[in-house]
């Protein structure tokens, strides 16, 4: 009852229902939502403390950068699902927020996209070397079956492409990764398509930002190759794995292509069925389909493994 009440009391004032309203049109930065409320940023952050304290709202800190959104919890966004049918969108106030929320996410996609532009050559040269994405993508899509209402991991998200293409799939997709330049890249695609569902946020495949047997997907797309310790990363991600969840890895089969190493950063140049095995068998997993794509000079291989407990190697 004390909690409802709380709860109750946090939301129960005009800008903070307006902070609510915003976020639930995704997140934002704490400057930009001063900016968009046009008031003071202790005034603010007074606010999102309230917000926060009572579990409405998240705050993610990426460097100087503090992201704030709505909270995943199914609870929280039954309550919020709730008060939104009681707010009048055609609110001149709300209406103002709302056009200068778009404004500022406008701004942020021109940003990733000449980031994205800058960057494409080298991802399309890495790109040509292999089966279409298309075509990748179909197979990951039959590799995870007709699942709804998933806890969703993609892990070294990128532009965010795995959480676009899986959100039909989710209740919750979180994408992860090291790079900042790249998280407002993905924030920028999927604020575009409106993917209320899905989040990212800087993280480290060593150190996952999510409870353990909390996630019913963890996708590994062409990241392991960047990574010192491969098998410490599988690991990592076991441990995120509900009982019966899945562990998709997408990567190269082994091959001898040195300009990935030297111009791209690629540490491992592919990996073994065998090594990728053993990896797994060490986080307490087992293959359970494991699929090659030929159609270039580099053969894609995707990797699907569920706890041993629960299933029977292939």
């Amino acid at each position: 009852m004390e909690k409802l009440l709380s709860t109750l009391r946090a939301a129960g004032e005009i800008t903070r229902l307006r902070i609510l309203t915003l976020l639930g049109e995704g997140e934002l930065m704490v400057g930009e939502i001063v900016q968009i409320l046009g008031q003071s940023q202790p005034r603010v952050s007074r606010h999102l403390k309230l917000l926060s304290d009572s579990g409405l709202i998240d705050r993610l800190q990426e460097g100087t950068q503090v992201f704030y959104r709505l909270c995943d919890s199914q609870l929280v966004r039954k309550f919020i699902h709730f008060t939104f049918t009681f707010i009048d969108r055609n609110d001149e106030l709300l209406r103002e927020d709302i056009r200068a929320a778009e404004y500022i996410r406008s701004q942020r996609f021109e940003r990733a996209q000449i980031y994205f532009r800058e960057n494409a050559d080298s991802w399309n040269e890495i790109r040509s070397l292999y089966a279409s994405e298309a075509e990748v993508e179909t197979a990951l899509l039959g590799m995870v079956g007709d699942g709804k209402g998933l806890n969703i991991l993609d892990v070294g998200t990128g532009t965010g492409r795995m959480l676009e293409l899986f959100a039909p799939y989710a209740d919750v997709a979180l994408g992860v990764d090291v790079s900042r330049e790249m998280l407002g890249v993905a924030r920028s695609q999927l604020a575009a398509k409106n993917l209320s569902n899905c989040h990212v946020q800087l993280g480290d495949m060593y150190d996952l930002p999510v409870g353990e047997a909390s996630q019913d997907l963890v996708i590994f797309h062409q990241v392991l190759h960047f990574a010192d310790q491969p098998q410490k990363a599988i690991i990592e991600a076991s441990k995120a794995m509900s009982v019966s969840g899945k562990l998709l890895i997408i990567d190269f089969a082994p091959h001898d292509r040195e300009s990935l190493r030297n111009e791209h950063a690629h540490r491992r140049l592919g990996f073994s069925e065998n090594e990728m095995k053993g990896w797994a068998d060490k986080a307490g997993l087992v293959a359970t389909q494991i699929k090659y794509l030929d159609g270039g000079e580099l053969t894609i291989v995707l990797w699907s493994f569920e706890k041993s407990e629960t299933r029977k190697a292939v």
